[in-house]
């Protein structure tokens, strides 16, 4: 028998404390009922002794101490599953808020999961085809890893949640891949932009949608993205499925925990944000992976937006301890009307070797990539050597590679948000633009596949303008002016 409590002694911001409770434990579901007969949800987030503290899930107005009645349910916050839950939208507490029929459940399980046994896992090596080339070609994502994108106030993040959810898939296995997406501390603006495109293009048939509001209360930005790992796991390990899970934006998560934290008067850490930031978003990050014995995979893509850009900021640089690497949106590319803004030379994917290659993409992949990533940045650096000292300046190659990177950021770095490249389109537009340098550049790619890839007719006509004008940069330039002629 369920006993109800008339202890409450103190309420603080989304705190509660309730005097003379017995047998309640960490993370325990209540429940408050008020004198009109209205209930609201809680959680217990300290227990000491007789006393416990619990966190509301919605606004203490209009709670009474001395009438209020708090029973303990005996469970943590639960989710129902099922399979069923493809094509459902969610709100942060795993309520239907479609307007369609009440989901019939084969289970609840407690949204902070099961720990994944580290002997148990199975090692990341199968690709996922995103459809963006800086991902795909130079960033590759592959099943069962934690992939974050760093982004700023202001830049496309959400558009590029949208479009990696619409487009993503892996190979070979179309049929049996979900997506999981979770809208965390959002505008109701952006509520409606993911449910219009999920709706628009058809993805929302295979993605399970949780929206949390800004206005909404903290707790229910904590578990939003519980609920939707817990959602993964079950499509993952229970029905097989292929499962990529986005989370946007981390940065409301934490900024959640920091008020909670803040509330209950905790000693703060870096910046306010209490000192186990690290291991909350380690029990959430490391959900995601793969499973011996199990077919299917949790794969994630946490995005963050860094307050004032800043890396160092405890929420990106904490992350970037626990994923395997990151994608780093560009602020001066955005500018410039390249989209997506992907700043592709400090971007990594610390597993991307493990997904490529003959039978996963294409034999030429990682060659291609090593190749583009040093002549980008060596064109980068031709494009800074030109501005401080002039185009005249730089030597022939020079040019050569400062085209490169002006051509490899309109061409391969933008794509917009409605192109869908598979990876041989990818793979294909990078030997497209290596073509622009002469042969003897290629330092990073077997000769067999020079010779199999290379464009037969060079972009930039590079070499042949060597063999025209063997005398350097200057003759390579092409005809004098006639009246320079005719002096």
């Amino acid at each position: 028998m369920i006993r109800e409590y008339h202890t409450v002694r103190e309420i603080s911001g989304p705190l509660m404390v309730v005097d003379g409770v017995e047998g309640v434990g960490y993370d325990e579901l209540a429940e408050i009922r008020l004198q009109n007969g209205e209930r609201r949800l809680c959680r217990v987030l300290e227990v000491d002794g007789g006393r416990a503290v619990v966190q509301l899930f919605e606004s203490a107005a209009g709670i009474n101490l001395a009438t209020a009645g708090v029973r303990f349910l005996g469970h943590p916050l639960q989710l129902g599953v099922s399979k069923d839950m493809l094509g459902r939208v969610f709100s942060g507490m795993g309520v239907p808020i479609d307007g369609g029929a009440p989901l019939l459940c084969d289970a609840y399980l407690d949204i902070n999961g099961r720990p994944m046994n580290p002997a148990g896992r199975d090692y990341p090596d199968e690709f996922i085809q995103t459809g963006i080339s800086t991902i795909d070609g130079l960033n590759t994502l592959v099943r069962g890893q934690k992939l974050p994108i760093f982004s700023g106030s202001g830049l496309p993040h959400a558009s590029l949640a949208a479009q990696i959810a619409r487009q993503a898939r892996v190979l070979g296995d179309e049929s049996n891949f979900a997506v999981v997406f979770a809208a965390i501390g959002i505008t109701f603006e952006e509520a409606e932009f993911f449910r219009q495109d999920f709706r628009r293009t058809g993805a929302l048939e295979r993605t399970v949608l949780f929206i949390n509001l800004a206005n909404e209360a903290a707790v229910e930005r904590i578990a939003a993205p519980r609920m939707a790992l817990t959602a993964a796991e079950y499509l993952a390990f229970e029905q097989d499925m292929h499962v990529l899970v986005i989370l946007t934006d981390i940065t409301n998560y934490a900024e959640a925990q920091r008020e909670v934290s803040a509330a209950r008067k905790e000693v703060p850490g870096r910046r306010g944000y209490p000192g186990y930031l690290y291991t909350d978003l380690a029990t959430m990050y490391e959900r995601a992976g793969r499973k011996l014995g199990k077919k299917g995979s949790v794969t994630m893509l946490p995005i963050l937006t860094m307050p004032e850009d800043d890396k160092t900021h405890p929420i990106p640089d904490l992350t970037g301890y626990i994923t395997e690497g990151q994608i780093i949106l560009s602020r001066e590319l955005y500018r410039r009307g390249i989209l997506p803004p992907v700043d592709v030379l400090p971007s990594l994917s610390r597993l991307k070797d493990k997904g490529i290659g003959e039978g996963k993409t294409r034999a030429d992949h990682a060659g291609t990539m090593n190749q583009l990533f040093a002549a980008y940045a060596a064109g980068k650096e031709a494009r800074e050597l030109a501005t401080v000292m002039g185009e005249a300046a730089l030597s022939e190659t020079d040019r050569l590679y400062a085209k490169f990177a002006d051509e490899f950021e309109r061409r391969y770095v933008s794509q917009g948000s409605n192109e869908n490249r598979s990876i041989e389109e990818t793979l294909d537009l990078g030997w497209q633009l290596l073509g622009i340098l002469p042969k003897a550049e290629l330092k990073r790619v077997k000769p067999e596949h020079i010779d199999q890839y290379y464009p037969r007719e060079e972009v930039s006509h590079g070499a042949q303008d060597r063999q025209s004008h063997p005398h350097g940069a200057d003759a390579a330039e092409g005809p004098p002016a006639h009246g320079a002629a005719g002096a």
